[in-house]
């Protein structure tokens, strides 16, 4: 991998760039991408709005990087796995897990609201790179059972500092196990920029390090990403071993809601990504091929509103939480310390109602 432009299909406008690589995907694909961006962005939306209203205790806005989650879950087959992080609340959702389960563990519970074996979803990962070795696992899991399944992890570029990362990728390469690393360098680990965190070209060429194929390509092109990474999946399902692939995107909002953005990025700059917004390119596309029109842009928009509706519904709802789930599932036996502090908590709660 030498190339630093990113692999692009579609301009900011929606014009057919094309790339001599990959071929544009089918009208009909992408046109259920656009409905995933539609849904993707209004949950963002929706999920920022119940963390403002103390409904949520926290909320990482995928919001710039739709593209990258629907395509994600979109390019996998019904055995694969994803392994996301914090962030991709978007991908699990188009994955097919209830949007409710997913942002269970966000507004504060103890398990993160989904049965992962059910799913094929690993539970969402705040710490980073984490996932990232157990999704190494399951696939080369997969490959000694003589299964086809390909596991996708998703990471971001902070990732790619930590010690896992570089683990997972190692192993991955040198027993080609069928995994497909999926970095979404939205420029930021928080508040530190990329120019802080590697003097590499790009991360793509981190994959070349450890001997597996590796693409940048443009994050906020769905059609792009549909070529690059289901091709990606496509090797690793035929033994064709792991692939880096690097997404050139951009986080539109603050790390999360307890992140003040400005006091380390310009209005500028995050309005001239905004300028490149997934779901208006996209969108471009399909009405100029006759692909898209009023009719589907209402039921798509219906569609995403029925599904914002429900989520504040549910999570508008007050309901009490059982003590003693904050100790029943730490250790398999008790410890005695864990039996002295639920008692503890069990005679405050008690003296509490007493005085009432």
């Amino acid at each position: 991998m030498t190339d630093l432009a990113p692999v692009r299909l579609l301009d900011a406008d929606g014009t057919v760039t094309g790339d001599g690589r990959y071929p544009m995907p089918p009208p009909d694909v992408l046109l259920e991408r656009y409905r995933g961006l539609v849904r993707g962005k209004r949950l963002n939306e929706q999920a920022s709005a119940l963390v403002r209203q103390g409904r949520l205790a926290v909320y990482p806005s995928s919001r710039g990087q739709e593209a990258c989650e629907v395509v994600a879950a979109a390019v996998l087959r019904p055995g694969d796995w994803l392994f996301p992080t914090y962030r991709d609340t978007v991908a699990i959702v188009e994955r097919g897990v209830a949007p409710v389960e997913v942002l269970t563990l966000l507004r504060g519970e103890w398990h993160c609201g989904y049965d992962p074996v059910h799913h094929h979803v690993a539970p969402q990962a705040t710490p980073l790179a984490t996932q990232l070795p157990h999704a190494v696992g399951v696939a080369h899991a997969a490959r000694l059972r003589g299964e086809d399944t390909v596991v996708l992890a998703l990471c971001g570029d902070g990732a790619t500092s930590e010690g896992d990362f570089h683990e997972a990728l190692n192993f991955a390469a040198v027993f080609t196990a069928p995994v497909v690393f999926f970095v979404q360098n939205n420029k930021y680990a928080i508040s530190v920029p990329l120019a802080r965190q590697s003097a590499a070209p790009t991360l793509a060429h981190k994959g070349v390090g450890y001997g597996m194929p590796a693409v940048l390509v443009d994050g906020n092109d769905a059609a792009a990403l549909t070529a690059v990474l289901g091709e990606a999946v496509g090797r690793a399902a035929t033994g064709g071993g792991p692939t880096l692939v690097e997404a050139d995107t951009y986080r539109i909002e603050a790390h999360t809601n307890a992140d003040d953005a400005a006091r380390y990025r310009t209005d500028a700059e995050v309005r001239e990504w905004a300028e490149r917004d997934p779901l208006r390119r996209l969108r471009a596309y399909l009405r100029a091929e006759n692909a898209l029109d009023d009719a589907r842009e209402d039921a798509f928009a219906a569609e995403a509103e029925a599904v914002a509706a429900r989520v504040r519904a549910a999570l508008g709802e007050d309901r009490p939480v059982p003590t003693d789930e904050l100790f029943a599932h730490v250790h398999a036996t008790p410890t005695p310390q864990l039996a002295a502090q639920a008692a503890l908590l069990r005679a405050e709660l008690a003296a509490g109602e007493d005085a009432r």
